[in-house]
């Protein structure tokens, strides 16, 4: 495997942010490490810092860098090893037949549609994000269409054309990095979520890839306790990526 040589890594700076509200956890403040310039996270140099618990944000590499918490865990599945539990299959199952479509990345109109409404019922709960403003579509735009690295919009839609679901990945020398997911949220009995990341582990395989990133896991978050039942998952620590 590539990693990026010396001569990329010291040309990387790394600063820390002001403290910023913590999305995941109450009452704290958080704070990121971010990579700089982010010109210079291209797509090879980004594979060597995802190993290090880095992920994606519209063009800025970033991992946690709390002063008091290190509750943020870096963690991929080991699709070797990975077998669907069988709530897993039965939600592979009740969506198997949407149409998907791997595509640049890019905005669309239908899509931000389809993001500004899984905002408002997934995270109505969230001062943050409970009200839409004249904003949003930039942001949206700024968070999930730009990119330095190798990245791809895949689109899951019915018979009807209407989309369900659409996923931001990155592609790694390593893996597929799942950056965000979003699906239409007023479908409740439907396990989108789910079936988005048994489709990625399969697409990632079809790949040859050893990994699938999923982000962070938060212990004491309920937002994240779903990557819990992908098994077997690796967690970064202390600098190494150990078995769940």
């Amino acid at each position: 495997m590539t990693l990026p040589n010396e001569s990329s890594l010291q040309k990387l700076q790394f600063y820390v942010t002001t403290p910023y509200q913590c999305g995941y956890l109450p009452n704290q403040l958080a704070q990121s490490l971010i990579a700089s310039p982010q010109y210079l996270v291209n797509a090879q140099v980004y594979s060597g810092l995802i190993q290090q618990g880095f992920r994606r944000s519209g063009k800025f590499a970033y991992r946690p860098h709390c002063e008091n918490c290190r509750a943020c865990t870096p963690v991929r599945l080991v699709l070797a090893h990975y077998v669907p539990t069988r709530s897993q299959q039965r939600a592979f199952k009740q969506h198997q037949q949407l149409y998907v479509k791997i595509l640049p990345l890019g905005f669309q109109e239908n899509h931000y549609t389809l993001y500004a409404q899984y905002q408002r019922i997934r995270h109505s709960e969230d001062d943050l994000q409970n009200i839409l403003t004249n904003n949003d579509a930039e942001q949206y735009r700024q968070f999930l269409c730009h990119s330095n690295v190798e990245s791809l919009m895949i689109e899951f839609s019915d018979a009807e054309g209407n989309i369900k679901i659409v996923s931001v990945v990155d592609v790694v020398e390593d893996g597929i990095s799942a950056v965000y997911t979003f699906y239409d949220a007023s479908e409740r009995k439907n396990s989108y979520g789910t079936f988005a990341i048994v489709w990625l582990s399969e697409w990632t395989k079809t790949l040859q890839l050893p990994y699938l990133y999923l982000g962070y896991w938060i212990e004491n978050s309920r937002k994240m306790a779903y990557k819990q039942l992908f098994k077997p998952l690796e967690k970064l620590m202390d600098g190494e990526w150990t078995d769940d």
